[in-house]
């Protein structure tokens, strides 16, 4: 037997399918690794590992009736030819996971549990290492859509593993009344920590209108918050970018992030507290270098997929049948964006598109892009100086040199690259699309 089928054998026996845990430490030990090397590579404790393994060996030991472990493992299970039954079994296993196969619409953040979550190395791997760090902050920078969210859900999971507390802020929930003065702002903050903590709110015994908000804040989380946990927190704010609607907030909000960060250098209590800032744009408010949270901590920009991970998340969707020349023709279209590479897989896998059609329709409004591009025209026409210089990029078959400060919001929003100084397109469905929408304007 090869190691594909001992897992469809125990996945088909087993009253649970093995975990994604227990289907790893299976494929490392066929390939002789240790549980040192594992953990390396997983960022689980050896020990861990081990306990997770030793159920494993059981699971396998009852199955076969064989005292099997790490070191026979292979030398066992290999030599074995499948009996007739075990063939029908299996066949009718894979007829079965072919037809159950359920792949979800790609709108939001990939679940932890998702064989469709693809790495890009070695971003996660220095997240985890980062995220142990006393006092540290993660910026998790790319435009909409690029799996910055899907990125802090494995982040946060990885958190809890470690035993840290875990909270996420995501500023899209709070309403627009919370941001009409920082006080108020900062109260609906450390209210919303608070809870999710499980800790009782004694916001009124730390506040102190002599001393101000900020002042506030901060002794609120260092003489309180951060004194009832003994393990570290981490906090997650997601969609920072809403701040940037309030200048006058993220003016005084931000700048509080750096000084935190930097009291972690001096004071023991706030490496307790670590940061996942994660955001789609940059911030042009009057804010001082060493003001500013956006030059500190590790910086994450998510890249587009790579012509391999396109082919690996392909297999994911079990379509066989398309080949590295459609793989290198769909990378050509959407430039490896994820949720577009998705998308476009999405209706392959169900069997509503033929592949010649997908990219014939791609940049018209007949295609399965037409929401995603609309959203992106709807920007674009609200602000005349970025459609005005996003036209001449689209329509110049060069680089074009433009103004900084707008190549980087196109730059923000996903719709240029910049190299040498000059931007292009990111995608050549971008340049089909708008070159035909942007023409309509003189």
């Amino acid at each position: 037997m090869n190691l594909d089928e001992v897992i469809q054998i125990l996945n088909a026996n087993l009253p649970s399918p093995l975990s994604h845990l227990q289907e790893f430490i299976l494929r490392s030990s066929w390939e002789g690794k240790t549980y040192i090397m594992m953990s390396n590579e997983a960022y689980y404790g050896a020990e861990h590992l081990r306990k997770v393994a030793s159920e494993l060996w059981s699971l396998l030991s009852n199955y076969w009736q064989e005292p099997i472990s790490k070191t026979n493992l292979r030398q066992y299970l290999e030599p074995i030819t499948l009996t007739n039954s075990q063939q029908k079994l299996l066949e009718k296993y894979c007829q079965n996971q072919k037809v159950n196969m359920y792949i979800e619409f790609p709108s939001s953040v990939i679940p932890l549990n998702s064989y469709l979550y693809i790495e890009r190395p070695p971003i996660e791997d220095l997240a985890y290492s980062e995220i142990t760090q006393p006092g540290s902050i993660i910026r998790i920078r790319a435009p909409q859509k690029m799996g910055k969210s899907s990125l802090m859900l494995r982040i946060l999971d990885r958190s809890k593993y470690l035993g840290y507390h875990v909270v996420n802020i995501d500023f899209r929930q709070a309403e627009k009344p919370t941001f009409s003065s920082i006080d108020k702002f900062l109260r609906w903050f450390c209210a919303n920590i608070t809870k999710q903590l499980s800790i009782e709110s004694m916001l009124d015994k730390y506040w102190d209108e002599i001393f101000g908000s900020q002042i506030s804040c901060t002794t609120y989380f260092q003489d309180y918050l951060l004194e009832q946990v003994e393990t570290p927190v981490v906090l997650a704010l997601n969609e920072v970018n809403r701040l940037f609607n309030y200048p006058e907030i993220a003016e005084d909000f931000l700048p509080l992030l750096r000084f935190w960060y930097e009291k972690a250098k001096q004071e023991e209590i706030w490496q307790k507290l670590r940061m996942i800032v994660v955001y789609s744009t940059e911030i042009y408010i009057p804010l001082k270098i060493y003001q500013s949270p956006f030059n500190i901590g590790l910086p994450l920009r998510l890249p587009p997929f790579s012509l391999e991970q396109i082919q690996d998340l392909v297999q994911r969707h079990r379509l066989s049948w398309l080949q590295e020349t459609h793989c290198q023709q769909l990378m050509a279209i959407v430039g490896g964006h994820p949720y577009l590479v998705q998308l476009a897989l999405y209706y392959l896998h169900r069997g509503e598109l033929r592949f010649k059609q997908l990219l014939e329709e791609a940049p018209t409004e007949a295609g399965i892009y037409n929401n995603h591009l609309r959203k992106l025209l709807a920007i674009l026409e609200q602000e005349e100086k970025l459609k005005a210089a996003f036209k001449k990029v689209v329509t110049t078959q060069d680089g074009v040199d433009i103004d900084p400060i707008i190549a980087h919001e196109l730059d923000s929003m996903g719709l240029i690259t910049i190299s040498k100084d000059l931007a292009r397109p990111s995608c050549e469905l971008y340049r089909l699309y708008f070159q035909k929408q942007l023409s309509r304007y003189v």
